[in-house]
């Protein structure tokens, strides 16, 4: 498929190509070896309005749509995973005000989220509820004009940074899936407290804690559409976040292969430059075929998305991207790394943090078992 980009979408990759390059690249081993947040980085997606990208103009936003936040993650990813996973997971908070949030919700919480002068993150897991979303123990209870909940979230991207979360929770549990719903709590909201952080194997430099809830009253205007919709809404949203992760794949796999080309251009054995030996061109060519097939697909499925946001093809679509992204990261970083030999092993070159980056696509967002799943339920139907 021969996709014809905009200019608008041009100048925009150009951007981030440039920002990638001169500003996140040069500090993504520093911030992959002390693990912190890279405030620094974030306040430079904000000053370039990329943490906004298919945000309502009106609300702050560009509007551009998924493609040109897809875009956007894969070019920053392939130097920084961490600092792209932040326009990731604001892009996953924004989308949920953009589908059903009234006009005073999006005022209150989707400009400050648009225009990056708030952090947002999303609670669903929890030590007994990963997959299983339906597993999840959280509960609001109505009380006066409100919500009372209480809960214990786990592994939540954005869990030491955010500004508000959307916590996923039972309003009634008797129906199932129709008892889930959506809640906004602002950070300074009494009995909500952050616990444990994690230390992670990869993506370091995004935040994943523990969050508590204890007697956390929020008034019933911070419920994100009706009681019980949570479930669909989550489903749509993650229709869409699953793009962003795919994204983050191809950008991996594509800074991986790269390096990999750099090296063996360069690096010399038995005489001449490992890449003259055949055997380790189809190494390189075999890479190149699954970052680009990785590419199209995801392409392709942002363009149904920006073209056709109704398509019952998506759940599929969306999975299948997300699934074969990821696989492609781990393949496509695991084979860099062994082409580095024992440079790749080491730290002082970024493939082998870039292998420990890939793995969580494989995880996050609905892990490519459960792709799997999705997908085989809608070919079968």
């Amino acid at each position: 498929m021969d996709f014809q980009f905009s200019e608008e979408l041009r100048l925009l990759r150009e951007t981030a190509r440039k920002i990638g390059k001169n500003e996140f690249a040069p500090r993504a081993a520093e911030i992959d070896e002390k693990a912190e947040f890279p405030w620094d980085n974030k306040s430079i997606l904000q000053e370039h309005g990329l943490l906004g990208i298919t945000c309502p103009a009106e609300y702050g936003g560009s509007e551009l749509g998924m493609l040109a936040l897809a875009m956007t993650v894969e070019t920053l990813a392939a130097v920084c995973a961490s600092t792209a996973h932040i326009i990731s997971t604001q892009s996953l908070v924004c989308d949920a005000f953009i589908l059903k949030g009234t006009e005073e919700q999006k005022a209150k919480w989707l400009t400050p989220l648009a225009t990056g002068s708030s952090i947002g993150a999303i609670a669903i897991t929890e030590p007994n509820a990963g997959s299983d979303v339906m597993s999840i123990s959280t509960t609001a209870t109505r009380k006066n004009d409100g919500y009372v909940i209480n809960g214990y979230k786990r592994f939540i991207t954005h869990g030491t940074s955010a500004d508000i979360v959307i916590v996923v929770a039972y309003t009634d549990k008797s129906k199932a899936h129709k008892g889930i719903s959506l809640l906004v709590v602002p950070a300074d909201t009494p009995g909500f407290t952050r616990g444990k952080v994690e230390r992670k194997m990869g993506l370091r430099g995004s935040d994943t804690a523990d969050l508590v809830f204890e007697e956390c009253f929020v008034p019933e205007e911070n419920l994100i559409g009706a009681e019980g919709e949570g479930f669909k809404l989550l489903m749509e949203m993650l229709n869409h976040s699953r793009l962003a992760i795919a994204a983050e794949g191809v950008g991996i796999a594509s800074g991986a292969l790269e390096a990999a080309i750099d090296h063996i251009r360069t690096r010399e054995q038995f005489g001449k430059p490992l890449a003259q030996f055949q055997g380790l061109q189809w190494v390189i060519a075999d890479m190149a075929l699954k970052v680009e097939l990785a590419r199209t697909m995801l392409y392709r499925v942002c363009s149904v998305t920006d073209n056709d946001p109704h398509s019952e093809e998506l759940p599929r679509l969306a999975a299948m991207a997300k699934w074969f992204a990821s696989d492609t990261a781990m393949q496509v970083t695991t084979s860099s790394v062994q082409l580095f030999g024992g440079y790749g092993y080491s730290k002082e070159y970024p493939v082998e943090r870039m292998m420990r980056d890939a793995k969580i696509t494989q995880i996050y967002e609905g892990t490519n078992e459960i792709c799997r799943i999705i997908v085989s339920r809608h070919v079968l139907k």
